[in-house]
Order: structure tokens, then C-alpha cells, then sequence
């Protein structure tokens, strides 16, 4: 089964797009994105990978399951290892 892996900033705003998260907007520190009433902060690791232990923590606010997650990056491509 694939897991999680560590992903870009950008791969991280397009996949959540996929979600039905709107945005990245801006507001203070951090850009931010929103589906519903439901806003998350999206991390500026600065140029650097997401970690898989940060992505699992931004999918579990998000309410997005591991599964979905990987369902979609396998069919995207990306996002997941073997």
C-alpha cells in the first residue's frame, strides 16, 4: 500500500484544491485556505518539503482521510510512495 510522502508547498495548494479548498489567501504570518467554514493555515516551509508528519497533521484539520489523500495522489501521481 503507498504512503504518505513529503511534498512541495505548491503540490500541497494544488491537491487541497482538488479537496474543494479555496485559495491560498493571505492573512498575516501564513497563507490560508478555505472550504466552508473550515480555515487552515498552510505552512511556508520556506523553499523546504513538507514533512509527512506536518501533511498528516494539516489532513487531520482539513478532515480529509489518509486514504482519500493517497486515492487521489496515486491517480495525480504524486504525493505518496511505494
Amino acid at each position: 500500500m503507498p504512503k504518505l510522502s513529503p511534498l512541495s508547498h505548491s503540490e500541497l495548494v494544488k491537491r487541497l484544491g482538488n479537496f474543494g479548498f479555496d485559495g491560498p489567501h493571505s492573512g498575516g504570518k501564513h497563507l490560508y485556505m478555505v472550504k466552508g467554514n473550515l480555515r487552515l493555515t498552510i505552512p511556508n516551509p520556506h523553499k523546504q518539503k513538507i514533512s509527512v508528519d506536518l501533511l498528516t497533521r494539516i489532513l487531520r484539520q482539513a478532515g480529509i482521510e489518509r486514504n482519500e489523500w493517497i486515492e487521489k495522489g496515486v491517480k495525480g501521481g504524486q504525493g505518496f510512495e511505494w
